[in-house]
């Protein structure tokens, strides 16, 4: 297999196992707050959003070490651990237990009825499980250097031991350039923004789908347009990402645009969740809310705004991506663990406060967020256009 051919392999492969361990944690997390006060009723007690802070939490410090951990055990076996601690996070639920569903959470972060419930959990079980496994399908790219028969062993042990003393070293500097990165000022700046990511991935892939779960006024069908919600998040996802992220080499105007496209489309769907669920919706029992909204609430307004909330979410990321690729395209890895460890440590947070907070002030957090990480992304993307002016290539990232 030639070069070329063994890296699009690699990518493929890379595509599909992640489809596999995300398709069944971002559905885990999708319905975990409605699953768990579905179970506090019985002897067993607990919170999804509590659950998926610690997750957030542990995952927001291990980001720091991350670049580290690769450096020396290498990448194959890092997912292959990583996505282990995602199934046993999954297994959990379907037979869960206060103390091991909490212990999951942290492990993770470091990388209806009974029988329906098990069945579901299984299922999501399985598929993150060979989504892990596929991992073993990746090909190691070709030695430069390929040792000749007549090297001696001596010579051969002196390699093996430069080479471990080689990746101590990038492990050392890997985390030096992550603790650097955090206090430059375009990192600065583009943390605002991407703590906005941070509160609104909460938002939409947790408690969005639980405030619907909890409107009683939607009938029987309240707990099934949870599952609805997310495929029409994922919709807005794939369109805004084929559309802002593959085309974005022909985009001749920046990022700015598509940034503002994002915020504006974000608050669209803030004012018309605002308007269409009860206030009472994130934090409401097991039996539901049977409070009134400013408007009747309206199924076809929820789940158009789960779009919208998708389709939001993918122009940030998009462009936080390919700014991040720009300034620091010379050693990206301790630049994108810096943006994973903002991101994560606001997820983490919340969550948190999502066991507290009512509806509309969860909304206006992500409000004055999204007004000012939008504000300090296009500080750093006109820094980065005078870039371009003084000869940088702008367009080939």
């Amino acid at each position: 297999m030639s070069p070329e051919s063994k890296k699009l392999f690699n990518i493929i492969i890379l595509g599909i196992a992640f489809m596999f361990m995300f398709t069944a944690f971002q559905t885990c997390g999708n319905v975990a707050q409605t699953v768990i006060k579905s179970l506090n009723n019985t002897d067993f007690h607990g919170s999804g959003y509590t659950s998926m802070a610690i997750i957030y939490g542990v995952f927001s410090a291990s980001n720091l070490i991350t670049p580290s951990v690769v450096a020396i055990v290498g990448p194959q076996l890092s997912m292959f651990a990583s996505g282990l601690f995602y199934s046993m996070y999954i297994a959990v639920f379907i037979q869960p237990f206060p103390w091991s569903f909490y212990t999951a959470s942290v492990f993770i972060g470091i990388a209806a009825a009974e029988s329906d419930r098990r069945t579901v959990f299984i299922a999501l079980t399985v598929i993150s499980l060979i989504g892990t496994v596929l991992f073993f399908l990746i090909r190691k790219p070709d030695s430069a250097n390929v040792l000749g028969e007549d090297e001696s062993s001596d010579d051969q042990d002196m390699e093996v031991n430069e080479s471990a003393q080689n990746n101590m070293t990038k492990a050392v500097d890997a985390f030096k350039k992550s603790l650097k990165l955090c206090v430059t000022k375009e990192m600065l700046l583009l943390s605002i923004t991407t703590a906005y990511t941070g509160l609104e991935l909460t938002f939409f892939s947790g408690v969005y789908g639980t405030c619907i779960g909890a409107v009683n006024k939607f009938g029987t069908e309240e707990k099934s347009l949870i599952g609805l919600s997310g495929i029409f998040i994922g919709i807005g996802e794939i369109l805004g990402g084929s559309l802002f992220g593959l085309l974005s080499k022909n985009n001749r105007f920046g990022r700015n645009p598509v940034v503002l496209l994002g915020i504006l489309v974000h608050f669209i769907a803030f004012y018309l969740i605002f308007l269409n669920m009860p206030g009472d919706a994130p934090i409401a029992p097991i039996e539901g809310t049977d409070s009134s909204a400013y408007i009747q609430s309206s199924k076809e307004v929820a789940i158009f705004c789960s779009f919208l909330l998708g389709l939001g979410d993918s122009c940030f990321n998009t462009q936080l991506l390919s700014i991040l690729g720009f300034l620091y395209s010379e050693d990206s890895a301790p630049a994108f663990a810096v943006f994973k460890f903002v991101q994560s440590i606001c997820a983490a947070v919340a969550f948190f406060y999502s066991n507290y907070l009512l509806l509309h002030w969860q909304l206006l957090v992500m409000v004055i967020f999204g007004f000012f990480g939008t504000i300090s992304f296009f500080a750093v993307e006109w820094e980065a256009a005078a870039i371009v002016a003084r000869g940088s290539d702008y367009r080939s990232i």
